[in-house]
């Protein structure tokens, strides 16, 4: 496997610096300043490039090119948004980076209750709790048909927990939830949240799917013309929240996916974090079902909870045996006689980078530095053993 590291430019406390040290060979970013659905120049994607490579490494894998509301939507500007995205792809490939990553999940990127959720350690980690979310649902944001996504239980223990909580817990939840990624979307208000899921009242599973369908359908002729491959994150958590569909989140989705257009550059970032929080998915099997398909992994462990909650845990431990999966990408790598760009993901924020402020909540560099330590010394043990 590649090395490399996600990294959230000038402004990220992890410096470049700090990546190279770590002993990865490729950066993983994107440019961050750029609006959603505005084309990426070559002079600005020249900008992070020449950065990049300044300091001995190479930009592996782009982390994302974000796709634009009124795409998922297909309502307004949305056949000008795609334009935009062709000329953002011919742009990064006349730069010379031909690794695209990208998700369809609807408003919001990943969704975490709590960022900094303390281990009995002493280090924190991201985590979703299935009874906060309930709580930010039907207390919080007042939405209505929440009854519908949640069990009479966990309601009940909702209605308990919101009534325990202090305001300042509540604002917590509240901003948590709302948090925007860097790069993806700006921290979000309550009624400009309600006022973006909105849009999707109307919209199924079935719907957002075939927007997926049109929007490659017309951006895959792009990259192939370009030598582009495309990998899809899929969605995280890997359920329904908030009432908006999420459309990438098991081994049947994945097969959809790559039925939408039959070509090598439609293809995954395989997170063995977003699918492994589902339990119904059989994470080695599915990486040697879409062999040809996997070109990007994201690699960490959710540890998994009876009522579907769950946290970020060490990247050996967890409910993913990462022996299983790293054996498996090993073997596919062999069979495509190529080294798949990886990073580690989601790591604990620990030792100094506890009075690290800056950070942004599961990029902290110890704990990745962790995650790639052990990760590296067990793909080398599987291999050597082989």
């Amino acid at each position: 496997m590649q090395e490399t590291f996600r990294w959230f430019g000038v402004s990220d406390s992890v410096k470049l610096s700090d990546i190279k040290q770590a002993g990865a060979t490729g950066v993983v970013t994107a440019l961050h300043h750029v609006a959603n659905g505005e084309v990426w120049e070559v002079s600005e994607i020249q900008k992070v490039k020449n950065l990049i490579e300044d300091a001995g490494l190479a930009w592996s894998f782009i982390e994302s090119i974000p796709i634009h509301e009124n795409i998922k939507l297909r309502k307004g500007d949305y056949l000008q948004r795609i334009e935009n995205y062709k000329q953002s792809l011919r742009n990064v490939a006349a730069c010379g980076i031909k690794n695209v990553c990208y998700n369809f999940m609807p408003v919001l990127d990943w969704t975490r209750t709590q960022l900094f959720w303390k281990l009995e350690d002493g280090s924190t980690a991201l985590r979703f709790d299935k009874v906060e979310m309930a709580v930010f649902e039907k207390f919080i944001m007042e939405r209505k048909g929440v009854e519908e996504a949640y069990t009479s239980e966990i309601l009940t223990l909702a209605e308990q927990r919101f009534a325990d909580m202090s305001a300042e817990e509540k604002q917590a939840l509240e901003d948590n939830v709302l948090k925007g990624l860097p790069g993806t979307v700006d921290d979000l208000t309550i009624p400009v949240f309600k006022d973006m899921i909105a849009q999707y009242d109307n919209l199924s599973h079935a719907d957002l799917k075939a927007n997926l369908s049109f929007f490659l359908n017309e951006v895959i002729p792009v990259c192939e013309e370009n030598g582009i491959v495309m990998a899809i994150h899929p969605d995280d958590p890997p359920m329904d929240i908030m009432g908006l569909p999420r459309i990438i989140k098991s081994e049947a989705d994945l097969e959809d996916l790559v039925n939408f257009i039959d070509s090598p550059s439609n293809g995954i970032t395989f997170c063995t974090g977003s699918l492994g929080a589902n339990p119904d998915n059989d994470l080695p099997s599915m990486i040697r079902k879409f062999a040809d398909r996997i070109h990007f992994l994201h690699l960490r462990n959710v540890r998994r909870e009876a009522d579907g909650s769950f946290y970020e845990d060490n990247h050996l431990d967890g409910s993913t045996d990462m022996y299983d999966v790293v054996k498996a990408v090993l073997e596919i790598e062999k069979q495509r006689n190529i080294h798949l760009p990886m990073r580690p993901d989601h790591g604990h924020q620990m030792l100094s980078d506890l009075e690290n402020n800056k950070a942004y909540a599961g990029y902290t560099a110890i704990g990745r530095l962790r995650g790639l330590a052990e990760l590296r010394g067990l793909a080398l043990g599987i291999s050597r053993s082989n």
